[in-house]
């Protein structure tokens, strides 16, 4: 009996590997690519952080504590807790046309988490201090290890689900996706909750953060089902069938209401600021017109809100390819507008008020390139096991239109 079962768990591992490395050339480009990109940013954050020391390989100082790879990691949680919303509303509460992309979105919001677990582990000077003092020692009273703690359950509820749809358990599935959705929700607005108790961080504090943490979380959700369904059907050089076709158009209408939510807390987050305190005003004049106008006006507004808008509302649900390049320049857009958001909070010095001389200027903050390594790094730890998770567990060609749903006439070519 065990032997027959090695045999068969063997065979597995074979069969899996055989999948792993099968594939067209554009498949082969890319694992190697993303595969790379892991392996430099890995060695570039584990030489940082023991061998030359975190203070003098990144950018991150005493004036900006919160620099490039805590954006990059609220990047990757906040797209992880959105991919869960994303399926939860087919899986857990049964709208046919979410079910098609359910599965895959459930995988993507483990591999984000994971993603924005190794950039963190690689930004802290000692992250097995981390791991320890966690259980050993917990304060109750602190965000950051509330949102450790959220965090890890979600991520061990997404497995339970992912491992109980791949055996057709609904009953099960749903259940551990409804407790990770739960953990996934508190734990994105406590990561809010950081930057919003702040309260020597005008810009920061306040509710507005955890409220928009979820919003925007939806909408990354939302976008990366896009963009990573049409690249796995790419990837197998298929054509969409009717019932992705019919959940993207889905998806993109749902995509179209949170950016227009997100456009909206934008707005008055601004207005806003131009009643504030000299932080605020100070801080708005470096968005509007100062060093962070390109990113806030061009990168944030244009390429992340207006662009993609537009382009979704012609493509009508039907047009994929639009749809994709409207995901695409979301997910590249909503990278710097996390990091703006996390920067542009420090500039201005804390002693500012009150007139000291060597805090008379705003603070300044340039990434290194080891910083720039672990950010490659993260992203391709999340494209090579996106890959290897589409070769694995998922099969592009085979998802099948809820019974009783009709076609919408979708353009099925990604």
């Amino acid at each position: 009996m065990g032997c027959a079962e090695n045999s068969s768990l063997t065979n597995h591992i074979k069969d899996a590997y055989s999948r792993v490395l099968s594939g067209g050339p554009v498949y082969l480009f890319l694992a190697c690519l993303f595969f790379v990109l892991f392996i430099i940013g890995v060695i570039s954050g584990i030489y940082s952080i023991f061998i030359a020391g975190s203070r003098h390989s990144y950018g991150a100082s005493r004036e900006i504590p919160l620099a490039m790879l805590i954006a990059t990691y609220t990047f990757f949680v906040i797209t992880s807790t959105g991919l869960c919303l994303v399926s939860s509303i087919g899986h857990i509460f049964g709208v046919r046309d979410f079910m098609p992309i359910a599965k895959r979105a459930v995988l993507l919001s483990a591999i984000t988490i994971l993603s924005g677990f190794l950039v963190i582990g690689l930004e802290l000077e000692n992250p097995f201090r981390l791991a320890i003092y966690m259980f050993v020692s917990p304060n109750f009273s602190s965000n950051i290890w509330w949102m450790g703690v959220l965090y890890a359950f979600e991520l061990i509820f997404l497995a339970i689900e992912f491992i109980f749809i791949m055996i057709d358990n609904h009953k099960v599935s749903a259940a551990a996706g409804l407790f990770a959705l739960f953990f996934g929700i508190a734990a994105i607005s406590n990561l809010g909750g950081v930057f919003a108790m702040l309260q020597g961080r005008e810009y920061w504090y306040g509710p507005y953060l955890p409220i928009f943490f979820i919003a925007s979380a939806l909408m990354m959700g939302c976008a990366s089902i896009i963009f990573f369904t049409v690249i796995a059907y790419r990837i197998e050089e298929k054509s969409l069938d009717d019932a992705m076709a019919s959940s993207l158009a889905a998806v993109g209408k749902l995509t179209m209401i949170m950016l227009a939510v997100v456009m909206f807390f934008t707005i008055w987050k601004m207005v806003t600021m131009t009643v504030g305190g000299t932080e605020t005003i100070l801080v708005i004049d470096a968005l509007v017109k100062g060093p962070f106008a390109f990113n806030f006006w061009i990168l944030e507004v244009g390429l992340g809100m207006i662009v993609p808008f537009a382009l979704l509302m012609g493509s009508g649900g039907r047009r994929i390819g639009i749809m994709f390049i409207a995901a695409a320049l979301m997910i590249f857009s909503f990278f710097f507008a996390r990091l703006d958001m996390v920067v542009v909070g420090e500039i201005v010095p804390l002693y500012w008020d009150l007139g000291v001389k060597e805090y008379s200027v705003l603070n300044t903050y340039t990434p290194r390139w080891r910083e720039i390594l672990v950010v490659l790094g993260g992203i391709g730890f999340c494209g090579i096991a996106f890959m290897f998770g589409e070769k694995i567990f998922m099969d592009s060609g085979n998802a099948r239109r809820p019974e009783g749903a009709e076609s919408e006439g979708a353009d099925n070519e990604p």
